[in-house]
């Protein structure tokens, strides 16, 4: 299979050039990632570990579905895309936040995207070792106890989503 090739960004995002996926992070070059946080009616968030083939922060809990932007691709395509490929949910999507690239968000121009669904969860067992529904105050406190078990992205991503959106007692 061939390598994935990904539009380099220049600091503001705009698309400067192409290269491919080893390239991009081996370079720590600029380029672009949808990241979609699913919350079933019960409020819980459904968060995944990513499987241990993975070339960064393999094994770790992250985002429900999250991936790289294809060659262009935007990020509301990017987003549908893996959260059907990764968990086989389609939900409609509401944007929620733009991140500039930085090296806690893996030098990655980051969207951030929420969705509601109930329908059960299909994980791609290439993709995702597993999946797990979490209250936020739970996630918190995992997050507080053991940080390394989640990717760094995820970790920003949670930070500002509480704060955006406080939790309620």
């Amino acid at each position: 299979m061939p390598e994935e090739v990904f539009d380099v960004c220049d600091s503001e995002g705009r698309v400067i050039g192409q290269a491919p996926r080893s390239y991009v992070h081996a370079q720590k070059l600029l380029h672009r990632a949808a990241h979609v946080f699913v919350f079933n009616s019960q409020n819980e968030l459904l968060v995944q570990v990513r499987s241990a083939t993975k070339d960064e922060f393999p094994n770790c809990y992250t985002s429900s579905a999250s991936g790289h932007l294809s060659t262009g691709e935007d990020y509301l395509e990017s987003a549908q895309r893996e959260l059907q490929e990764e968990i086989g949910i389609v939900a409609p999507l509401e944007f929620l936040g733009k991140f500039p690239a930085c090296q806690d968000l893996a030098w990655e121009h980051s969207v951030l995207y929420r969705a509601h669904s109930d329908s059960p969860p299909r994980p791609d067992p290439i993709e995702v070792a597993a999946i797990r529904q979490m209250t936020l105050p739970d996630l918190l406190k995992e997050l507080e106890q053991q940080p390394e078990i989640f990717s760094p992205p995820f970790r920003v991503l949670v930070e500002w989503y509480v704060a955006k959106f406080p939790l309620t007692a």
